[in-house]
């Protein structure tokens, strides 16, 4: 196993970064192997512990290439909900989708143990999508570290004064800030000396993501449901109260029921409709098929409809025929579908990282053409929310207003 020219040469420059700066942040695309040439600057380093923060997903798959390229520093890799059990002293920080501490305003958990533990430590940050949904993510990036280039803005809100068009928006029940207009132009020169960029054409990728939209026929039951709930904003049924008194709920159960499920008042989940579930089992019968869900109740279904031949792991994917249904939030990072035909969505997330890096999973350099289903329900939501996130925004409750023509 070797690295490649390219990773040669972004190690070296990675390592001048680091001696210089002590904060490093690859922004690699998917699938150019950001992990390795992040061990890789460690080694050269001569560092002789590591900490490597990732996703509970994709540690095997990081342990696998400590261990194959023979790395000689000692690596403890954890995800970031465990990140509270790590003992012991570390040389060297790698936090792997670093985006996930782009929180603004406030910094999330992690992100304020991360600076609380190791801020003073030299730092390697990965992300193929550091800012996806908006520039305002940057700061708390960078804030985890002392050698942040915003050190004189000690918070997101002073920092904000100076780099964000702050707006008000008004949400109904208030008058809220938004902060989501960072001005690139003024962020950049702060960065630029921390960043090595790398793109998939850079890298001699040739594959394409053909996107292919599928419309699935739910039952008239599910269709009866989402008329009451629009008319009525509740409903009675056999095994519990479905309750969509607000705009937010009423989306969010209108999503669920486009899935064939939908989560009662009791906090259970009720299986309403198979129909999105058999239209994919006939559809791709005979191919091997990466499945993205979005809600639990979801994977229930598909577990019924296609019985063994569907797994949850990547070892039994990747060493059997089985097809694989993944959690689109946590199957969107750090993991590998190259051995799928064809990804299907079985549903869509609001979120436009969630779109724009799920969809490549399966890219390898060798790869030529990825195959990508997006399976809406009929006279559903999931056509609205994917209009939204291919154009980079979330799909927010007042587009769900807007395309439902709901007034409240």
């Amino acid at each position: 196993m070797e690295l490649r020219d390219y990773q040669k040469d972004i190690v070296k420059r990675g390592v001048d970064v680091i001696v210089d700066h002590k904060l490093l942040y690859l922004q690699m695309e998917v699938r150019t192997g950001k992990t390795l040439t992040a061990l890789s600057i460690c080694e050269e380093l001569g560092v002789r512990s590591v900490l490597f923060i990732t996703k509970k997903k994709a540690i095997s798959s990081i342990q696998d290439d400590y261990n194959n390229f023979g790395f000689t520093f000692d690596i403890t890799i954890i995800n970031n909900e465990s990140l509270h059990k790590v003992t012991g002293d570390f040389d060297i920080i790698i936090s792997d989708e670093h985006h996930r501490n782009g929180s603004f305003p406030k910094p999330n958990k992690s992100t304020k143990l991360i600076k609380q533990r190791w801020a003073n430590l030299p730092m390697i940050f990965l992300s193929g999508t550091p800012n996806a949904e908006s520039y305002s993510q940057v700061y708390h990036q960078y804030w985890v570290s002392n050698r942040t280039p915003f050190k004189q803005w000690p918070s997101f809100y002073k920092w904000a004064k100076d780099f964000v068009n702050i707006t008000t928006r008004n949400f109904g029940y208030a008058d809220v800030k938004d902060y989501s207009s960072a001005d690139y132009s003024k962020i950049k020169p702060y960065i630029d000396k921390h960043i090595i960029t790398y793109t998939q054409k850079q890298a001699g990728f040739e594959s394409n993501v053909n996107e292919h939209i599928l419309h699935c026929d739910m039952s008239e039951t599910t269709y009866n449901i989402i008329h009451q709930l629009k008319r009525d904003k509740i409903m009675q049924g056999r095994t519990g109260v479905i309750i969509a008194d607000t705009a937010v709920k009423l989306q969010n159960k209108i999503h669920q029921l486009c899935g064939g499920s939908v989560i009662l008042e009791d906090g259970t989940t009720a299986i309403i409709d198979h129909s999105k579930a058999e239209y994919i089992r006939d559809k791709f019968k005979g191919k091997k098929i990466g499945i993205f869900y979005k809600f639990k109740g979801e994977l229930k279904i598909l577990k019924h409809i296609f019985g063994d031949s569907l797994c949850t792991t990547l070892e039994e994917f990747n060493g059997t025929d089985k097809n694989i249904a993944l959690q689109i939030v946590s199957g969107r990072e750090g993991i590998s579908l190259r051995e799928a035909d064809a990804l299907v969505y079985y549903n869509i997330d609001f979120s436009s990282i969630s779109y724009f890096q799920s969809k490549d999973r399966m890219t390898t350099m060798n790869r030529q053409v990825n195959n990508v289903y997006w399976v809406f329900a009929k006279r559903g939501i999931e056509a609205k929310i994917y209009k939204s996130v291919i154009n980079k925004k979330d799909y927010t409750v007042n587009m769900f207003k807007r395309d439902f023509e709901l007034s409240k």
